[in-house]
């Protein structure tokens, strides 16, 4: 039988991918570990070895689709059974294997949708298992389904047509009846790309000096990630003003010195890092997910760091995580902390190194912001921003009476989810946060 070349999964909780580029077509001789195409998941571009050796008989994915994992992608005869297996045969397996992937993407109806409404089959046009997926969720019929206006290759319909038009729906401001067999077909409505608005699709005037920049992949990937998170948990955020004065100091007396020792340079974050790990082992229900009304409580502490990429961040935003931070050691921090952010700024990392984050450090002080209200990294229920070090003028309290002295203070900012975070958690964790960095060991050896 061919052998059946599934979507592979590409870490922990990336669920689906997007076919770039096949790099073979059908056809083609391959070799085992041969690279046959590129996928996307969340901010990383891969590329995808053939696991056998042989022929291409069938893409059955094509560039652009986004592709649940485990799906069927392609079918691949080995030497062997190229030799022994006849045509017709080979034909016939490929015949039901694409029938069966075509099963796989029309789920039945749950009870919180009625059949009526479920997509079925029968429709001209190419739909993704994604987009299938969403509309048996949401209860789009087919006939419906086959009225959307498609931007992707071809006029399809993606992920992103859907979602705006199930909240357009919501709103009130789409007819959401099925069409007649008389509509028009789709193939002849031409998306009016230029007079659309990215965030909800209305028509809106364009005029006078301006520029119309199309989203790359990256960007579109952030905002549906920032907008799902906002949908998804319900934000509030904490501040506290920390005294890092102590840190200040000592990385000002240390860090020469470091640098030769280690050949690695020492910044605030590892320090950060390091007090966010002792904090969360104090208040273990800030390292958690949510799964519908259960708690998952996580017993690794996987903190992920946000790094901007290219000046000022234009080149998007991307968030590797340092495993098991609790454990490791300052030098071990600092090492960890360089490593990712010069691989996420040549756009180097791996899937593995995004996946598996318990909570995350943002700082927003890197381009001189004091302070910021940073948006939770689903599935996370947490993340800390930090703010710019400035010098300010303070009250100190001394056995001789208050006097003001001249400190290096620093904002903290924790957002948290409201469904199982709740204000005294988060200020506590926060105050915790904020204790261990004011308590730091200026004589401490680095």
């Amino acid at each position: 039988m061919a052998y059946e070349m599934v979507m592979p999964k590409m870490g922990e909780s990336i669920m689906e991918g997007t076919i770039l580029r096949w790099l073979k077509k059908e056809g083609d001789t391959v070799k085992q570990d041969e690279t046959v195409l590129e996928i996307a998941t969340d901010k990383v571009d891969s590329e995808v070895p053939s696991p056998v050796a042989g022929k291409i008989l069938k893409l059955l994915a094509k560039e652009g689709d986004v592709v649940q994992v485990g799906t069927t992608i392609a079918l691949i005869a080995t030497s062997d059974e190229e030799n022994v297996v006849p045509a017709t045969q080979i034909e016939k397996e490929i015949q039901q294997t694409v029938e069966n992937v075509a099963k796989q993407v029309v789920i039945p109806a749950t009870n919180s949708v009625s059949n009526q409404n479920a997509p079925q089959a029968g429709s001209n046009r190419f739909y993704s298992p994604l987009v299938l997926n969403i509309a048996q969720t949401e209860g789009i019929s087919m006939a419906e389904l086959d009225s959307i206006p498609g931007t992707g290759a071809e006029g399809r319909v993606t992920k992103k047509d859907i979602l705006d038009y199930v909240q357009l729906k919501k709103q009130g401001k789409t007819n959401s009846a099925p069409k007649t067999t008389t509509q028009t077909p789709i193939v002849d409505q031409k998306p009016q790309v230029s007079t659309q608005s990215p965030a909800t699709g209305l028509s809106k005037s364009i005029s006078g000096n301006v520029e119309i920049i199309e989203m790359d992949r990256m960007r579109k990937m952030i905002a549906e990630h920032m907008v799902k998170s906002k949908q998804t948990s319900p934000h509030v955020t904490s501040f506290i003003e920390v005294d890092v004065t102590n840190i200040v100091q000592w990385r000002d007396k240390v860090k020469n010195t470091f640098e030769k020792r280690e050949g690695q340079k020492l910044t605030f974050t590892p320090i950060f890092i390091e007090a966010i790990a002792k904090a969360i082992k104090d208040f273990p229900l800030i390292n958690v997910s949510v799964e519908g009304d259960k708690i998952i409580v996580k017993k690794d502490i996987n903190i992920g760091m946000a790094v901007a990429i290219g000046e000022y961040g234009t080149g998007g935003l991307i968030v590797p995580v340092i495993k098991n931070a609790d454990e490791k050691s300052l030098v071990g921090l600092a090492k960890a902390v360089n490593d990712l952010a010069e691989r996420g700024r040549k756009n180097k990392l791996t899937p593995d190194d995004l996946a598996g984050g318990t909570f995350t450090l943002t700082n927003v002080g890197t381009f001189g912001s004091l302070m910021g209200t940073p948006i939770i990294n689903q599935p996370q229920v947490a993340i800390l921003a930090t703010g710019t070090i400035k010098k300010k003028p303070v009250v100190l309290e001394t056995p001789q009476g208050d006097v003001i002295g001249i400190r290096q203070m620093m904002f903290l900012s924790l957002s948290y989810d409201h469904r199982v975070v709740d204000g005294a958690l988060g200020g506590s964790f926060l105050k915790r946060v904020a204790d261990y960095l004011e308590n730091f060991d200026i004589n401490r050896i680095a």
